[in-house]
């Protein structure tokens, strides 16, 4: 049995051979909202099913597309997943780190971990990008396999926050928390992240984030605010408007992305 490295190494050359494309050099993980974005980040060389390389499992999720991309962007080979395997879909802790390991091993030194998610702050309208400075990780595992004991210290890239500040000023920054999912936050819940000092809270990204860093890669996260979090509106839950508030945004995640990725 292969252990989850093996399996992305083996991942990394079939996604060659199926893309005609020998080496990756930054990666994009497209969460809940942001994959119209995809088509501002320059000229699609290949999209296949993500399900046709070892593996990757079919999307189990109403808008997260089950597709990856090669685009060329300038002198740079991006690698795209149109979505991704939660850890709530019950596929274990491996499949969900695959995606970050198999960019890895397709040769990408730096990877851009989007999501839509639940803000805490009430200035953060539905719409509104803001960059991860750190993350609190509440599913109660990790991605690293063994004793191998990874700095986390400064996870989310200080330069390529400080990069996309200087593309868009007013990006906000926030500490972004993972609970387990699927259900949505209680209004209790969502009042625990406050005191912990969370800002953003959704159900992907920080066991992507490990694992990424554990592979060397640069990590860049930002969140796409959705909706307000649980309580602080009054108002219930709902996915079909969280992937409405995403898409009505996605104008602007295009032009940010394909500003901010030339320069990784």
């Amino acid at each position: 049995m292969s252990t989850p490295y093996e399996a992305a190494s083996e991942a990394a050359v079939a996604l060659a051979e199926k893309t005609g494309v020998e080496r990756h050099d930054v990666a994009l993980v497209m969460g809940s909202g942001w994959l119209p974005a995809v088509d501002a980040l320059g000229e699609a060389v290949a999209e296949i099913d993500i399900a046709d390389l070892p593996g990757f499992a079919a999307p189990a999720v109403a808008g997260h597309g089950g597709k990856l991309r090669s685009v060329r962007s300038g002198d740079t080979n991006l690698l795209v997943f149109l979505g991704r395997t939660h850890y709530y879909e019950g596929l274990g802790v491996a499949a969900v780190a695959h995606g970050v390991r198999t960019a890895a091993a397709a040769g990408c030194r730096a990877v851009v971990l989007t999501n839509g998610c639940g803000g805490l702050k009430p200035e953060w309208a539905p719409g509104t990008p803001v960059l991860i400075k750190d993350h609190i990780n509440l599913t109660g595992t990790s991605s690293i396999v063994g004793a191998n004991f990874v700095d986390l210290t400064d996870l989310y890239s200080p330069r390529l926050r400080a990069l996309c500040q200087e593309i868009e000023p007013d990006l906000d920054e926030g500490v972004y928390v993972q609970f387990p999912g699927p259900h949505y936050e209680t209004p209790a819940e969502i009042r625990m992240v406050a005191a912990i000092g969370g800002d953003l809270v959704g159900m992907s990204t920080t066991l992507e984030a490990i694992a990424a860093r554990e592979a060397g890669m640069e990590v860049l996260g930002i969140s796409l605010v959705t909706n307000a979090a649980a309580g602080m509106t009054g108002e219930p839950l709902n996915h079909e408007e969280v992937l409405e508030a995403g898409k009505a945004a996605a104008t602007r995640m295009g032009e940010l992305l394909g500003a901010i990725v030339p320069r990784i």
